[in-house]
C-alpha cells in the first residue's frame, strides 16, 4: 500500500508493480521448489538484477538504477506480496558500500551486487549473543598490515551461496567491520534450515585463522557501530516493506477466498464479524504504510531517520502479525494446508520480527527516545 511515497518518476510505480507481478507468475513454479527445499533461485535472482530490482539506490554508473529508498521500500513490498527472492541482504551491503567504502572496494564489490551477479551476506550475529554486539566473541588481531579474524557467525542468510560477507568482529580499537571474501582459507560455511524466509537460507559461517589485508577493513578499525546503524536505520524500511507485503497478500487471498465461500445462504465475507476483521487489518496495514511511507520521504530528504524507521517497522510487525493470523480467520481448514501460502506467511513473517530488529529491541529504543526527549517525542 503506497499511500504517501514519493517516487522519481511518478510512471515508475505502476510499471515496476505490473513487471514484477507478470515475472513472479512467470516463475512461480520455480519459486515454490526453491522455497519448499530452501534453495536460493540465482538465476532468478539475476533476472531480478537485470530489471533493476537488486539496485534501487545504487548509482547507474555503478551497475544500480540511480533511484531513492521510495523505490527500494516499494521493490521490497512486491517481493514481499508476490512471493519473490528478496533482494534486501545486497541492498543493505550496498547501503554500507556508499557510505563508507573505499574506491577500490566500491569497484569491487558494489556493481556485481547490483546487478545480482555478485552475492553478499552479513555474518553478525553469533550463537548465545543474542542482539548485544558488545557481547561479540569474534575477534580481529593486527599481524603486520593484515588481520587475523577468528570465530563463529550464525543466521547468516546466503552465507553459503555469497562470494563476500561482511564481518563484524572485536579488534583492539573495538567493534570493526570487514570485507571477507569467502573463498579464503579458513572460512568454512553450513547450511542450516530456517522456517522462514527460505529463498535466502540461512548458514553457520566459521572462521578459523583467516586473515584479510589492511584494505577489506569496511570504514575505519573501532567505527563498527557507526557502519552499522547508518545501514540499519535505513534497512528497517526493507524490513517493514516486506512485512506490509506479506500482510497484504495474506488478506487479499483470504478475502478472495472467503467471498466465494458459502455458508447457508451467506459468504464468509457476508458477516459481522469477519467484517470488522477485514477492517481491523485494512487499517492496521494503512497506518504501518503511512508510517514507512513518511519515514522513506525522510530519508529521501536527508533527514534524521532513526525514530522513523523504527517505528515503521515496529508497526509493520504488528500490522502483518495482525492480517496473517486473521487470515485464517476467513479461510478456515482451506489455510491449513501446504498448497496455500498462509502458513510459509505465517513462518516469514515471524523471521522479520526477530531478524534486522527484533520487535522488543525496537520497543525499547522507541522509549528510550521518548523517555530522554524534553518533550517526550512530541507528546509534551
Amino acid at each position: 500500500m503506497y499511500v504517501n511515497l514519493t517516487f522519481t518518476d511518478p510512471d515508475w510505480p505502476q510499471a515496476t508493480i505490473t513487471a514484477m507481478a507478470d515475472f513472479a507468475a512467470q516463475h512461480r513454479d520455480e519459486l515454490r521448489a526453491c522455497q519448499q527445499d530452501a534453495r536460493f533461485p540465482s538465476e532468478i535472482y539475476a533476472a531480478m538484477g537485470n530489471h533493476g530490482w537488486v539496485g534501487p539506490f545504487t548509482p547507474q554508473d555503478e551497475g544500480g538504477s540511480g533511484l531513492g529508498v521510495a523505490e527500494y521500500c516499494l521493490i521490497e513490498e512486491e517481493v514481499g506480496r508476490l512471493g519473490l527472492v528478496s533482494p534486501q541482504i545486497s541492498i543493505q551491503g550496498q547501503r554500507w558500500l556508499i557510505d563508507w567504502a573505499t574506491p577500490e572496494q566500491r569497484e569491487r564489490y558494489l556493481p556485481g551486487m547490483a546487478r545480482g551477479t555478485l552475492i553478499f551476506s552479513e555474518s553478525i550475529s553469533e550463537p548465545g549473543v543474542g542482539s548485544s554486539m558488545k557481547l561479540m566473541r569474534t575477534t580481529a588481531e593486527r599481524d603486520g598490515d593484515d588481520w587475523i579474524i577468528n570465530g563463529a557467525k550464525t543466521h547468516v542468510n546466503l552465507g553459503c551461496e555469497s562470494q563476500v560477507t561482511l564481518v563484524y568482529a572485536i579488534a583492539p580499537e573495538g567493534i570493526t567491520a570487514f570485507l571477507v571474501d569467502t573463498d579464503l582459507p579458513g572460512v568454512s560455511t553450513t547450511h542450516t534450515d530456517p522456517i522462514g524466509l527460505r529463498l535466502i537460507p540461512t548458514a553457520d559461517v566459521m572462521l578459523d585463522n583467516v586473515r584479510v589485508p589492511g584494505s577489506a577493513v569496511l570504514g575505519e578499525a573501532g567505527r563498527g557501530m557507526d557502519t552499522f546503524f547508518s545501514t540499519f536505520n535505513m534497512s528497517r524500511l526493507g524490513n517493514a516493506s516486506e512485512l506490509i507485503g506479506f500482510g497484504r497478500r495474506a488478506l487479499a487471498d483470504a478475502i478472495a477466498y472467503g467471498s466465494g465461500r458459502e455458508v447457508g445462504d451467506s459468504v464468509v465475507t457476508d458477516f459481522q464479524g469477519i467484517q470488522w476483521t477485514v477492517a481491523d487489518c485494512y487499517s492496521d496495514l494503512y497506518g504501518a504504510s503511512l508510517a514507512r511511507d513518511h519515514a522513506a520521504n525522510l530519508h529521501d530528504a536527508g533527514k534524521d531517520v532513526a525514530l522513523a524507521t523504527t517505528l515503521a517497522k515496529k508497526m509493520a510487525i504488528s500490522a502483518s502479525e495482525h492480517a496473517v493470523n486473521e487470515a485464517f480467520a476467513l479461510t478456515g481448514g482451506h489455510g491449513l494446508y501446504t498448497d496455500t501460502d498462509y502458513g510459509q506467511l505465517l513462518h516469514d513473517m515471524k523471521v522479520l520480527r526477530v531478524a534486522g530488529g527484533s520487535l522488543e529491541v525496537l520497543r525499547n529504543y522507541v522509549a528510550r527516545r521518548v523517555l530522554r526527549a524534553d518533550d517526550y517525542e512530541g507528546l509534551g
